[in-house]
């Protein structure tokens, strides 16, 4: 294993490997969708079920560090690694019960509350270590949770031929490192290991930010459109290889591909924001991405080329955005609340994935590409609300 020297050298590098291997348990089950189906009869709507069971975990997950402050209680590294630890053990648990639809949603609810201790600490301990350029090194993180949560169809791909059930295991191995990466590793010297008494609802109190709260609420319209679109991804890619009387077996690696172009979206995104600003780049990748979600369904009928290459695309400028609002947020943010506020916001901000999911997965059979319009009010909105929204000079 890597010396701690080295991994105190090269934090970034570590934290957003770490973030790669805990979150590829987030949509685990969704790379073996298809195998599923037919092992054990589940339907798209029971696909959704277990999405939003993630979802309600992470949710839940997150507004229990939030209102209770263990975010700045608890060391962040710490609660980082038995977060993961627990979420590759539940991740593997799932097996055992995939046959009953409702263990399976307690089992994807539980990894889901893991994960609230996985991803905003993640992004905690990235400011700890680089305050200096957030944006920049947010991009790498939020790109890595992209690569994470694409991951799962990456292993199916590799693993077609083997039982359902390989694709998981990785996924908690994988869990299973992050989780030790990142206790070596530790805290960074630009926030305290622990910061005050973890003040019950100390979240709430950055929203008397304005700034703060142009953040939040555009991070909020970006998340309405960012899951649900990821949920799609196998059924849009899955309809295009019909269109081609392409093999099936395309399915996982075209939907990885879509997914995890999202990594370059947001490294580049994070490049920019060192030049133009991070509220700058996240009103255009948001733009972009509210564009597409206009016109997608209006080209339905043309090339299934031109829609898989639409899908890249989109893929890139839908994550894009991500982390320029955390950056935002956590500059507005108090520092001794930084934790929670940040747990709070995505708390909030998960919490409005649900329905957005629920409906196009619940609605795909009867309208098909159509139920992207369903996505179309969250990046509205956001534009709308982030007008006006700057980053301190002092931190630009």
């Amino acid at each position: 294993m890597m010396s701690a020297s080295f991994l105190t050298r090269h934090p970034l590098a570590v934290i957003v490997i770490a973030q790669l291997f805990g979150t590829s348990l987030w949509f685990s089950v969704n790379g073996v969708g298809l195998a599923l189906q037919e092992a054990v009869g589940l339907s798209e709507g029971d696909l959704g079920l277990l999405t939003i069971a993630v979802q309600a975990g992470f949710i839940t997950g997150t507004l229990l560090i939030a209102i209770t402050g263990l975010a700045d209680h608890m060391r962040a590294s710490h609660l980082f690694a038995l977060s993961a630890v627990l979420g590759a053990l539940i991740n593997a648990a799932f097996i055992g019960v995939a046959d009953s639809i409702t263990l399976a949603a307690v089992a994807r609810c539980a990894t889901g509350l893991c994960l609230a201790g996985i991803y905003p600490l993640g992004m905690k301990l990235v400011v700890s270590w680089t305050p200096s350029h957030a944006g920049a090194a947010l991009g790498w993180l939020v790109g890595m949770l992209t690569l994470g949560i694409a991951s799962p169809h990456l292993l199916r791909g590799l693993t077609l031929h083997l039982p359902w059930q390989w694709p998981l295991l990785l996924a908690s191995l994988l869990a299973l490192v992050a989780a030790l990466m990142v206790f070596r590793l530790g805290v960074g010297p630009h926030l305290p290991a622990k910061a005050g008494s973890g003040r019950p609802w100390a979240g709430l109190g950055a929203f008397k930010q304005r700034q703060f709260r142009k953040a939040a609420l555009g991070y909020f319209g970006h998340c309405w459109e960012l899951y649900a679109f990821w949920a799609l991804v196998p059924f849009l890619v899955s309809r295009e290889l019909e269109r081609l009387n392409a093999s099936a077996s395309l399915q996982p690696w075209l939907s990885f591909a879509v997914i995890a172009l999202g990594l370059p979206g947001c490294v580049w995104a994070g490049r920019w924001s060192r030049k133009a600003g991070s509220a700058h780049v996240a009103f255009v990748a948001l733009l972009t991405s509210g564009v597409l979600c206009l016109v997608y369904p209006l080209l339905g009928s043309l090339s299934p080329w031109l829609l898989l290459a639409l899908l890249g695309v989109w893929g890139i400028s839908v994550i894009a955005d991500s982390a320029q609002f955390s950056a935002l947020a956590s500059a507005h943010a108090p520092a001794e609340r930084l934790g929670a506020a940040l747990a709070m916001m995505n708390a909030i901000g998960f919490g409005l994935t649900i329905p957005s999911i629920a409906l196009v997965t619940a609605l795909w059979a009867s309208q098909s590409v159509a139920v992207i319009w369903w996505l179309l009010p969250g990046p509205v909105l956001g534009l709308i609300a982030m007008r006006g929204l700057h980053l301190p000079s002092a931190k630009a």
